[in-house]
């Protein structure tokens, strides 16, 4: 299902109280005109899977956090920042995960160039 950014913290919220309760797992799309944020959820009990696509324009790479709703998310959010630079407003934790990066180009983005020197 696709929504916009805007509504992601609701509609999580609201899939949470449907039986969506467990976050698979949170990852991103470089698509070179936009970025999109993928959210696997599952109902547990029903044993249903659903994702969710948030379309996110490189030119304002933002998306709200969504920590409070699942604890879980707080490894993917940081991962999401630094791989494909995308900023996750509302995290107290600032700390990287993977490496020592500053974010520049973001390794898996399109325009990420293999093999120039890097330094930090």
């Amino acid at each position: 299902m696709k929504i916009d950014r805007a509504e992601l913290t609701e509609t999580v919220e609201s899939m949470k109280k449907q039986g969506f309760d467990y976050l698979v797992k949170i990852t991103a799309v470089d698509y070179v005109n936009s970025v999109e944020a993928v959210y696997f959820l599952r109902n547990t009990e029903k044993n249903e899977d659903t994702t969710l696509e948030v379309e996110i324009d490189p030119s304002d790479l933002w998306i709200p956090t969504i920590v409070k709703l699942h604890r879980s998310a707080d490894w993917y959010e940081r991962e999401m920042s630094e791989m494909f630079g995308i900023e996750i407003k509302g995290r107290k934790a600032k700390r990287l995960l993977l490496e020592k990066w500053d974010g520049k180009p973001s390794p898996l983005r399109k325009n990420f160039i293999w093999g120039e020197p890097y330094e930090s």
